[in-house]
C-alpha cells in the first residue's frame, strides 16, 4: 500500500508538472506587454504576428483567448488613429470617428488568417476605413439619398477641385461629365442631390438689405393665380382649334352659364344631345392639355 501511494503522488507531482510547464510556455509565447498601444510599427507588427499564430491555436472563450485578442486591438490602435485623421475635417467628434474605426479593427482580427500570407495592415486598413465611411454615409447626410448619389457627389468634388486648378475657374458641367465619363444629366443629377448634405433650418435668420429675417419670410409659396395663367394660356389655341359649333356651346354653358336645357332649346337639338357634345369636347380638351390625345 505504501509503494502504490508512492507511485500514485509521483504520478500526479508529474501531472502538476506537466501542466504548468504547458502554462509556461504559454506565457512565454505570448508575452505581457505593458502599454501595447505604445509600441513603434515595427514591433507592433512583430508582435501582432506572434500573436496571430497563438490565438490561431486558442480555443474561443479562454482567458488566453481574450488576452491575445485584446492585445491585438490594443497594438493595432495605431491603425485607427491612422485612417480617422483622413476624416478629421468632416467637423465630426473625433472620438466618434475613432470608435467606429475600433468597429472595423475587431472585425479584421477576427477575419485575419495568417495561411494567407497577407500582411494584417493590408486586411486592416480597408476594414477601418470601410466603417468610417459608412457611418458618414448613413448619419452625415441631412437628407437621405441613394447611395450611388452620395458616392457621386465624392466624385463631383474631386474632379470640380482638379479641374479648377487645371483650368484656373470652376469647371463647366460638359467638363466634369468629360472628366468623370459620365452623362451631364448625372452631372446635374449628382449637384442637386448635394444639396441634401448639409439642410439649413428655415428658421435661421438671413440678412436681407442689412435686415435679420428668419429664411421662412424669404420662401415663396405657390401662386395658384400663376397656374391659371398658364392653364388659360394652354387652353386659348386648344379652343381655336375647335369646331364654330363646339365654340358657341361651350360659351354659352361657361360664358353665359346657361343650362343644357336651354342651350338644346337655342340649339334645336335635345338635352340629352348638349351633354353627349359637352363631354365629347370637354374630354377632347383635357387630354390635350395633359398631353395623352
Amino acid at each position: 500500500m505504501g509503494v502504490s501511494s508512492t507511485m500514485a503522488d509521483t504520478a500526479q507531482d508529474a501531472e502538476i508538472a506537466a501542466e504548468n510547464c504547458a502554462v509556461s510556455t504559454q506565457q512565454a509565447e505570448l508575452p505581457f506587454i505593458e502599454s501595447p498601444e505604445n509600441l513603434a510599427p515595427g514591433d507592433a507588427r512583430e508582435m501582432s504576428r506572434l500573436f496571430f499564430e497563438r490565438l490561431a491555436t486558442l480555443e474561443e472563450g479562454t482567458h488566453e483567448y481574450q488576452y491575445a485578442r485584446n492585445t491585438l486591438i490594443e497594438m493595432n490602435i495605431s491603425l485607427v488613429r491612422y485612417a480617422a485623421r483622413r476624416f478629421r475635417n468632416r467637423g465630426d467628434d473625433f472620438e466618434d470617428i475613432m470608435q467606429v474605426g475600433m468597429i472595423g479593427l475587431i472585425k479584421a482580427i477576427d477575419r485575419y488568417d495568417l495561411s494567407r500570407e497577407v500582411e494584417f495592415t493590408t486586411l486592416a486598413v480597408p476594414y477601418i476605413t470601410g466603417e468610417m465611411k459608412r457611418f458618414f454615409r448613413d448619419t452625415t447626410w441631412d437628407v437621405r439619398v441613394p447611395r450611388r448619389l452620395q458616392e457621386l457627389r465624392v466624385d463631383l468634388a474631386r474632379a470640380n477641385e482638379h479641374l479648377s486648378s487645371e483650368l484656373g475657374r470652376d469647371p463647366k458641367v460638359s467638363e466634369l461629365a468629360a472628366h468623370l465619363n459620365i452623362t451631364e444629366e448625372a452631372v446635374v443629377e449628382g449637384q442637386v442631390a448635394a444639396n441634401g448634405y448639409s439642410a439649413s433650418s428655415i428658421d435661421v435668420a438671413i440678412n436681407e438689405d442689412g435686415n435679420d429675417a428668419p429664411l421662412a419670410d424669404l420662401i415663396g409659396s405657390c401662386d395658384e393665380d400663376m397656374d391659371l395663367f398658364e392653364d388659360l394660356h394652354t387652353l386659348k389655341p386648344l379652343l381655336d382649334g375647335l369646331a364654330d359649333r363646339d365654340r358657341q356651346i361651350l360659351e354659352m354653358r361657361f360664358g353665359q352659364e346657361m343650362t343644357q336645357a336651354q342651350i338644346g332649346t337655342a340649339l334645336g337639338i335635345s338635352q340629352m344631345h348638349v351633354s353627349r357634345l359637352l363631354n365629347r369636347c370637354l374630354t377632347h380638351l383635357r387630354n390635350e392639355m395633359l398631353g395623352t390625345d
